[in-house]
């Protein structure tokens, strides 16, 4: 593989850091990036081995990604030749070989030459498949046992015993082929899995025992040192702020809804981008304490799960070694043909099964982490291919948790404007969810929003409302509760509104003058998404809410959902998940801190969106980066696709390898056709189960995953 990997550490409006693995020239990569069209400076720091780019807004930060990346391998072609030649040696030296050798054994050459280039077959027959011959002889001493690797060896050294190392030559060269397009997908999935989530920052700037700030690595930080933060850059350990003041993004970590103020005294998390501002951080988690390594961590395991389907693939792949060589040895007893006895050892159902299971796993896994999902494992893509019942919870998930005005009613005397001006004039500087649908219907109405009386303060209820002064008259905003602790009578109003519902109340000079209902928005394309997981079988799509009964039984309403559970407790939605998955595979998908038991229990656990908390990411099997909930019945159909190639593969696999063991028992070809056939069945395998990460139309978000 190549190792020079550039990616964005982080980027603000005409300003972005790409961090580069390779050490390099400054000079170099700063004048090449200075000719790239729009780009107005650069500053490479050989330390942090990162470059800061200042360029034009209108700029295609992908293209400038590819355009470094193009430099680095220009400029360093040694160390590119050199990983791509360890590869394809093997491939190379053994076709060369093949051919040279299949030359000369057919012209009038003499018989040393020809006997030169026998003999040099064989070497190189041994010497590409060095390692393969090493593993499979180990292995059948240290465990009793021979795998894929021994039977491989033994159809080499068979080849060579009856003077046909061209069998061997081919045996090399199409496993090998298949094996490199099995990790290539294996390495290009690990990649797309780390390019998910661009978590980690590379160096932090720390204060010395001197007071200086000086730019160190990441690795150098320890528990209790001061390091700064400025504007735009990611804070680089969890920590307490110590001094300064700023609004830190932590909705991937933390799950708030708004932009955090930070002071004195709050913590701050790695990860978490400091949007304005100066901070100074004691540090009190580093590496792997901190909670975005935990979420980093994961993703480095996803690949390490294996599923059921893979454990059935190798247990039945090392059953079939002894069964190659039992059929070798019964054909060598009943022909006496040496050449028939190899078809039974260079012809095999070993490779193809294990090869194409294992990537046809990986590519899943690589085409969901491309699209923005992580997946835990690859058993969760077996057990999504299983799925009857989907149980999505409401706030966050069905909706967009951020709610908006529905409609407003206004007392007699008073219009719908004057309830929206009141309530706004009270709310405009509030940073609740509530406040700023209430002021950003103001907007939408067109409706100045006025200013408070001099030196009016805005007095806040924790739970029940606000209250502040307009004309030297007192505005009250906030629930029924606050209205009855007010003596503000709504008695009269109560008829009007659907019980339950929820809505805020206004009130002015003591006096009700309207409600405000507020509704949580459903999500764009939760209702595609209910149509789309209705079409591939799911029986049961279920919701489960904190809500009230009246507000979940409308929700449900307008998305046809099959059944709902109201004000649900954490504890009560795990109970849910229990109850349903004893009636069969349940998703549970879900984003907050409440949800994480749940996520638990389920099958697969789904978390989704950029506001799911990192407890709820750990809880779950899958991630969901991004706010489109399609991505839902996208994982299904990729799961059950993934099942679909694996299940075709074992078909394929079985037939082919079957007709060429009984074709080459009855000697109808030769130990060279046999290996042939058998390797290129299994390189087609192979190629059929990497489809699933090449394919597909990556502008097409609701059908990209399962496209074919």
């Amino acid at each position: 593989m190549i190792t020079n990997t550039v990616r964005i550490e982080h980027s603000l409006p005409g300003r972005t850091r790409f961090y580069i693995s390779k050490v390099i020239e400054p000079g170099q990569i700063e004048c090449c990036l200075r000719s790239f069209p729009g780009v107005r400076s650069a500053v490479y720091t050989q330390m942090t081995g990162s470059i800061l780019v200042y360029h034009d807004l209108a700029i295609s930060l992908v293209k400038l990604r590819h355009f470094i990346f193009s430099f680095l391998k220009i400029n360093n072609p040694s160390e590119w030749l050199s990983s791509v030649w360890k590869q394809l040696a093997p491939i190379v030296s053994s076709i060369a070989m093949f051919v040279a050798n299949w030359y000369i054994q057919k012209s009038p050459a003499s018989v040393m030459w020809k006997h030169t280039f026998h003999l040099g077959a064989m070497v190189t027959a041994v010497a590409t498949s060095f390692n393969v011959i090493k593993d499979g002889i180990l292995n059948l001493f240290k465990e009793k046992k021979g795998n894929a690797n021994t039977l491989t060896a033994a159809s080499i050294f068979a080849s060579l015993y009856i003077g046909n190392p061209g069998s061997a030559l081919v045996i090399t060269i199409l496993s090998t082929i298949s094996e490199l397009l099995t990790e290539y997908t294996s390495q290009q999935t690990k990649q797309y899995i780390h390019s998910v989530l661009e978590l980690d920052t590379c160096y932090a700037w720390k204060v010395n025992g001197e007071g200086i700030e000086e730019k160190v690595l990441l690795e150098e930080i320890q528990v209790g040192d001061r390091v700064v933060v400025f504007t735009g850059e990611k804070i680089p350990a969890d920590g307490v702020v110590i001094e300064g003041c700023g609004t830190a993004d932590e909705s991937s970590i933390t799950g708030e809804y708004m932009p955090k103020e930070l002071k004195k005294d709050d913590c701050v998390y790695a990860g978490s981008v400091l949007q304005n501002g100066h901070l100074i951080v004691i540090v009190e988690k580093v590496g792997e304490d901190t909670a975005i390594s935990r979420i980093v961590k994961l993703l480095e395991e996803a690949q390490e799960k294996r599923a059921p389907i893979q454990n059935i693939a190798d247990t039945l792949a090392k059953k079939m070694v002894p069964v190659s060589f039992g059929l070798a040895l019964l054909t060598l007893l009943l022909t006496r043909n040496v050449n028939r006895a190899m078809n039974m050892l260079v012809i095999d159902f070993i490779c193809g099964i294990k090869l194409s299971t294992a990537t046809a796993l990986y590519a899943s896994i690589g085409r969901a982490a491309k699209e923005g999902a992580i997946v835990k494992g690859s058993h969760h893509i077996e057990e999504m291919s299983k799925i009857s019942t989907i149980i999505l919870d409401k706030t966050g998930t069905i909706t967009e948790g951020a709610p908006v005005v529905q409609h407003v009613i206004a007392c007699e005397g008073y219009q719908q404007e004057d309830v929206i001006r009141l309530a706004a004039t009270a709310e405009k500087n509030s940073s609740h969810p509530i406040a700023d649908a209430i002021v950003k219907q103001a907007i939408k109405w067109g409706i100045p929003i006025q200013i408070r009386d001099n030196n009016a303060q805005v007095e806040t209820v924790v739970g029940k409302g606000i209250s502040t002064f307009l004309d030297g008259k007192q505005i009250f905003v906030g629930s029924l509760r606050f209205m009855n602790e007010l003596k503000i009578k709504v008695d009269h109003f109560l008829h009007k509104l659907e019980k339950d519902e929820n809505v805020i109340y206004v009130a002015y000079d003591q006096t009700l003058i309207g409600i405000v209902s507020i509704f949580d928005k459903i999500r764009s394309g939760m209702h595609r998404t209910v149509h789309h997981l209705r079409k591939q079988g799911i029986d049961d799509i279920i919701m489960l809410t904190g809500d009230k009964r009246t507000v979940a039984r409308e929700m449900a309403r307008r998305l046809r959902l099959d059944w709902y559970h109201a004000e649900a407790l954490p504890e009560d939605k795990a109970t849910y998940v229990k109850y349903y998955g004893k009636r069969g595979s349940v998703m549970m998908v879900g984003d907050g801190i409440n949800d994480a038991p749940a996520l638990a229990h389920a099958h697969v656990g789904v978390t989704m969106g950029a506001k799911r908390t990192d407890i709820a990411s750990e809880a779950s099997d899958v991630i969901i980066t991004s706010d489109n909930p399609e991505m839902l019945s996208e994982l299904v159909g990729l799961s059950r696709k993934t099942m679909n190639i694996i299940k075709q593969n074992f078909i394929v696999t079985f037939a082919i390898n079957g007709l060429a063991i009984l074709f080459g028992a009855l000697g109808i070809f030769s130990p060279i056709v046999g290996a042939a056939i058998h390797n290129a069945a299994t390189i087609g395998v192979v190629i059929n189960s990497a489809r699933i990460l090449w394919t597909g139309d990556e502008s097409n978000e609701s059908k990209v995953l399962c496209s074919t």
